[in-house]
Parts: C-alpha cells; sequence; structure tokens
C-alpha cells in the first residue's frame, strides 16, 4: 500500500515561481510514487479579513494552477478544504488536547499577531495550527510537503498525533515535513533578503499567470549587485537568487551555469533568464487561462475530489470519536 503524501496552499495572495518550485512542482513528482491528497485551504485563508468574491476566485485559480502545473486529478485528490467537515470536526477535538502554551509559542502566530496586534487577532489565526493538524492527521498521512516556515507547524500536528495516540491508543499516523532543500527558499526580486511572498507588491515575485512582457520587465529590475562576475556566491544575495532560479528552471548544475555565463555580464545573464521563464511558464499560463474560461469543468474536479476526501476523512473521523467515547 502507497504512503499518502497531504498538502495545500492558501487562496489568498498570489501564486509565485517560489511556490511552485518549492512546493507544487514536487508534488508533481510525488503523486508518481504516493497517494496525494492536495487541497486548497480555504478556511486556513479567513483566519484573516478575505474579500469573498475575491477569495472564490483565488480558489478557482488555485486548482487551475495545481492542474495546469501538471496534478492529475486521476492520480490525486483535489479538493477545497471547507468542502469535507471533517476537517472543522476534528479540529475541534484536537483543541481539546492541544495547550495554549504551544499555540503561543507558534512563529506564524506571533508574527502575523504583531502585525495587526494581538488583542484583536481572530481566534482563528490562534488556533490555525491545530486546524493545520487536523487536515495531516486525517489522510493519515506520512509526507507533508511544506515551506520552511510551516515546518514547525507538522511538528505539532506530530506532537498532537503521538499525544492522542499515547491517551486513546494508536489511531493516527505520525507525519513527517518533507521540505525541498534546494528552491525552498527563492526570495523577493526587489528585496533578496527576505522571502519572495504571495502578499508582496508586483515587483516581489514573478507570478505564475505573469505575462512575457511582465516577466521581462521583473528580471530585469530585479535586486543584484555591484559585481561583475556570475558566480553562485551567497554573500552575493540577489545575483544567488536569480542563479537559483535559473538552476531550477533549467536542471543544469551551477558549475555549468558559471562557465556559460562566464564572460557575460548581469545584463546578458539577465535576459536569458528572463526568456528561460518565459518558455516555461508560458504553457503554464496558457492552461490557468483555460481551466478559468471552464469553472464547470473546476466544479467537478473539486467536487469528485471532495467526495474521494470525505470517504477517507470520515473514515478516520469515527475512529476518532469512537476512541474518545462519543455516541455514534
Amino acid at each position: 500500500m502507497a504512503k499518502t503524501t497531504f498538502s495545500g496552499i492558501q487562496p489568498s495572495g498570489v501564486i509565485h515561481i517560489g511556490n511552485y518550485l518549492g512546493v507544487i512542482q514536487p508534488w508533481v513528482e510525488m503523486q508518481k510514487k504516493s497517494d496525494c491528497v492536495f487541497c486548497v485551504v480555504d478556511l486556513h485563508a479567513i483566519t484573516v479579513p478575505q474579500e469573498p468574491k475575491k477569495l472564490t476566485e483565488n480558489t478557482y485559480r488555485n486548482i487551475a494552477i495545481y492542474l495546469a502545473a501538471g496534478i492529475d486529478p486521476k492520480k490525486s485528490i483535489i479538493f477545497a478544504q471547507s468542502q469535507v467537515p471533517a476537517h472543522a470536526e476534528l479540529c475541534w477535538l484536537l483543541n481539546t488536547i492541544a495547550h495554549m502554551g504551544e499555540l503561543s509559542r507558534m512563529t506564524q502566530y506571533k508574527d502575523k499577531a504583531q502585525k495587526g496586534g494581538a488583542d484583536s487577532a481572530s481566534v482563528g489565526l490562534f488556533d490555525y495550527p491545530v486546524l493545520m493538524a487536523a487536515d495531516i492527521l486525517l489522510y493519515q498521512t506520512v509526507d507533508v510537503p511544506v515551506g520552511e516556515d510551516q515546518k514547525q507547524h507538522v511538528e505539532l500536528a506530530r506532537d498532537l498525533a503521538e499525544r492522542f495516540n499515547n491517551r486513546f491508543g494508536k489511531t493516527f499516523v505520525i507525519p513527517n515535513p518533507v521540505i525541498r532543500q534546494s528552491g525552498a527558499r527563492i526570495m523577493a526580486l526587489d528585496d533578496p533578503t527576505n522571502k519572495m511572498s504571495k502578499s508582496g507588491t508586483p515587483a516581489n515575485y514573478i507570478a505564475l499567470v505573469d505575462s512575457p512582457e511582465e516577466i521581462r520587465k521583473k528580471i530585469m529590475r530585479a535586486t543584484t549587485d555591484s559585481g561583475t562576475t556570475i558566480k553562485f556566491d551567497p554573500k552575493r544575495p540577489g545575483l544567488y537568487n536569480l542563479l537559483t532560479i535559473y538552476q531550477l528552471f533549467s536542471g543544469q548544475t551551477e558549475s555549468q551555469i558559471e562557465a556559460h555565463f562566464q564572460n557575460h555580464g548581469y545584463g546578458d545573464f539577465k535576459k536569458e533568464l528572463a526568456e528561460l521563464l518565459v518558455t516555461k511558464l508560458t504553457p503554464i499560463r496558457e492552461k490557468i487561462e483555460y481551466y478559468m474560461k471552464n469553472p464547470r469543468l473546476l466544479d467537478r474536479i473539486l467536487s469528485a475530489g471532495a467526495k474521494k476526501a470525505t470517504k477517507i476523512a470520515n473514515r478516520t473521523l469515527a475512529e476518532v470519536k469512537q476512541k474518545i467515547g462519543l455516541v455514534a
């Protein structure tokens, strides 16, 4: 029996090449060897204010991106989190064994609460990691491909699973975070000391839906440094980030890339990087546009995926409730 992989992305902000390289692209490979469950985590998105129409549009766009990037609904389960009520129900049950102290130490909560003020942060934002644990544990997940910033949340899921198993008997598989080492952190084009962000300004990222003109403009304006040699040097963060992007999209080694650009300047490198991105991303963008023009097709895929996910999730939920002593 194949192991289960679970992951998801929020339908908020812009899906960019950092998300693609660090999360979505590895999904495509994982579905070849795992039973994969990929969802749009819309319940997580509403832990901060969302404009309803935009939330709906972003949910459809996320699904379109999954499909365009190569996630196959015949091989993987694809759905929206809110379509499977077991996610919210298991979250509540796990809340009864989660501790206030461990949630208050979650880095993402502290960062987001500081920005808006802890007193006005939603309870949902505080409880976000428990819902994420429910997402993972419902499907008896073995591998959880996530970005480095979500590793702490997967560790909480492990803690909650072990706590429940110790108290009520073996129920949950203990999940493992899977973080892509190369490309796990693609940095912002305009500030390579910070990670590329879905909520950043357009100059911050290359979106999967950017036009060729937008891609060329953003790359040519991307921050580098005052040097002249094209080398993979982490001490030169702007150039290093662009070289990393080039490497991940081209599949070439560091030495091959350095040799190729040995007698070239930054201008030549940026032009070639831009054209590489245009070549690689244009087919994906065109597929995204196709799916976005066919919402009924997306609805059918979501509905079929939700039915499959519900069947698995309800089986786990029923066992949890029985172990706790809740009447069926």
